[in-house]
């Protein structure tokens, strides 16, 4: 069924409104350095409030609606909207307002050929904004198709900074040596490791129901519906699997191994294929080995999950899990993860270090406690051997609330709690 003009028109009229009423966060996104930028990420991850916070920021400096136009396509109303309709967003805004507007279209990727009605606004000297759920949309072919005009920005849950700001919980030297507002900081911390930084889930007095949901939406809709999965059953028991060994390499071969025990016959390119539907919505990222080889590079890694409260879905009992996973997160958030993500690395050779860094010469192992000897020794060992193959210029040890300094031949190995490296993050 085409979209009529007047069905446009009453989205666009209806967006308005509803942006207005948003209470909005300020994240920590240069939104004014590009005038062409696409944010993508995980659902429920925040992208949409950029639109907003850019938006309101806007309409605050004296701008009307009349300058700027907001779609979303996942909306239902635009149910059958195809590659074709795309010129009648900005018919429709030349006739409600006779002016041009900025774009800002949300889930874009919904709407096949949608890579050309961007290239032709670039061309056009538009600014535009664009999100999508897709990890695809930042591959190297399809940034081409935009011709370089657009500048592809990661959106991540709320850092931990952004959430003790959500919550209104002071992090400031004073809060941090006081007893009462320590403990306040310090419960915050414990949920924002347990239940992640969706934005929605924050304030929810119960987060697990609101957590299954999204995680339904991206199992169901983000993978199997868009790739034709035809065993579902496989792919749950892949991603838990993967959630069982966050912190371990793992290969194809392995996994196909594991779940043919259980499943039936697994084949090899299946389980390939799973994993990277899993990364094309932004539910698993990799990490490479740094010492491996090429071929070792891309089917022996190691996966983490975009958030916090997803990954605890999957499990009970995972405090290192968890820890792990959102040192991960924060360095991913930092650093970048694109597909081919030579930033942030693992290293397993000689020697296992859970990140390596090479830009920084930066190590890091992570420990929930090193008050065990053994486990001190293990993971402070680990960084004693590195700087034999890796320039190493800062090595550390993230527990989750310890600290201290070892030092070896190579000179100081920093034990930091997550929470304050966290902190010190930008």
């Amino acid at each position: 069924m085409a979209i009529s003009r007047n069905m446009l028109r009453q989205v666009l009229l209806d967006n308005q409104k509803d942006i207005e009423r948003y209470e909005i966060l300020p994240r920590e996104y240069d939104l004014d350095s590009f005038p062409l930028q696409v944010f993508v990420g995980v659902r429920r991850s925040g992208k949409s409030f950029l639109l907003f916070q850019k938006i309101r920021k806007m309409l605050s400096e004296g701008h009307g609606w009349e300058d700027m136009l907001y779609l979303d396509f996942e909306d239902t109303r635009l149910e059958g909207f195809a590659a074709e309709d795309f010129n009648l967003i900005l018919e429709c805004h030349q006739e409600m307002y006779g002016k041009r507007p900025m774009l800002f279209l949300d889930e874009i990727q919904n709407i096949d050929g949608w890579q050309k009605f961007a290239r032709n606004l670039a061309d056009k000297k538009y600014s535009v904004f664009i999100t999508g759920s897709n990890a695809k949309m930042l591959s190297r072919e399809i940034m081409a198709d935009l011709g370089g005009r657009y500048l592809p920005v990661e959106v991540y849950p709320l850092s931990f900074n952004e959430y003790l700001t959500y919550v209104q919980v002071p992090y400031d030297e004073l809060s941090l040596a006081a007893t009462e507002s320590k403990a306040r900081f310090m419960r915050a911390y414990q949920e924002y490791m347990a239940w992640g930084g969706l934005p929605e889930a924050i304030n929810l007095p119960v987060k697990r129901a609101y957590l299954s949901s999204v995680y339904q939406k991206i199992y169901l809709g983000d993978i199997v519906q868009r790739n034709g999965v035809s065993n579902p059953k496989l792919l749950q028991l892949l991603t838990k699997k993967l959630a069982e060994g966050v912190m371990q390499p793992v290969s194809y071969t392995r996994l196909s191994k594991i779940l043919s025990s259980v499943a039936g016959r697994i084949s090899v390119p299946t389980v390939s294929n799973y994993v990277s539907f899993s990364e094309d919505a932004w539910l698993l990222l990799r990490l490479r080995n740094i010492a491996s080889a090429f071929t070792e590079k891309e089917s022996i890694c190691k996966y983490y999950f975009i958030d916090n409260g997803i990954l605890s879905l999957q499990l009970l009992n995972i405090d290192t899990i968890l820890l792990e996973n959102i040192v991960a997160l924060s360095l991913f958030r930092k650093y970048g993860h694109d597909l081919d993500n030579e930033r942030v690395y693992f290293y397993n050779a000689n020697v296992e270090v859970d990140f390596y860094i090479p830009e920084d010469e930066l190590a890091i192992q992570v420990a929930y406690s090193i008050s065990d000897e053994q486990t001190r020794e293990r993971e402070a060992g680990a960084l004693a051997k590195l700087p034999n193959v890796h320039p190493c210029r800062r090595r550390m040890i993230i527990t989750f609330d310890e600290e201290g300094v070892i030092v070896d031949k190579h000179g100081e190995i920093e034990v930091i709690p997550c929470w304050k490296w966290m902190l010190k993050m930008k």
